[in-house]
């Protein structure tokens, strides 16, 4: 009932709508989203690329190429806002000291992402996960946090920047 109030409400009224990370702060960041959303995007390239083999394209498979391109739009986005609030919520004075490359870092996954987004090109989604590979290097070793990398054990089998917990 109090839903459906605030609703016939908001249809007047036109509240604002807000999103944000916790903000309290809750401490809890993990770059793995980020890293996941990246392999998504690779993964959706390589199969655009198939598509693109394809001598004809029936409706099915238009319908697919939209669906294949709102999801790599759709996880590009994501790499954005997971590196940002990382960037902009855990990053502090003590990181900046230790890592200094690391507004140029960031800067540059924005502007890979952004590209990565715009076109359907294999390279540049994985010149994007080397970079936030790279970010989640830096994230984990401010944790004082040891990584390995392995080859993720999905397609597109890249590899990963992972933790080593206890």
């Amino acid at each position: 009932m109090f839903y459906n109030l605030i609703n016939k409400l908001d249809e007047k009224i036109h509240f604002s709508t807000v999103s944000a990370h916790c903000d309290i702060p809750c401490k809890i960041y993990d770059p793995i989203t980020a890293q996941i959303s990246v392999l998504t995007m690779i993964r959706m390239v390589d199969l655009l690329n198939e598509m693109n083999e394809k001598t004809k394209l029936t409706a099915n498979d238009h319908a697919q190429f939209s669906r294949l391109v709102a999801q790599k739009e759709s996880h590009g986005k994501k790499v954005k806002e997971e590196i940002t609030i990382i960037w902009g919520d855990f990053i502090k004075a003590p990181q900046l000291e230790q890592f200094p490359e690391i507004h140029t870092l960031v800067h540059s996954i924005m502007l890979t992402a952004s590209s990565a987004k715009q076109h359907i090109n294999k390279q540049t989604t994985l010149a994007l996960l080397d970079k936030v590979n790279r970010f989640a290097e830096i994230f984990w070793e401010s944790k004082k946090v040891k990584t390995h990398i392995a080859v993720c054990p999905y397609p597109p089998e890249q590899p990963i920047v992972y933790p080593i917990l206890p």
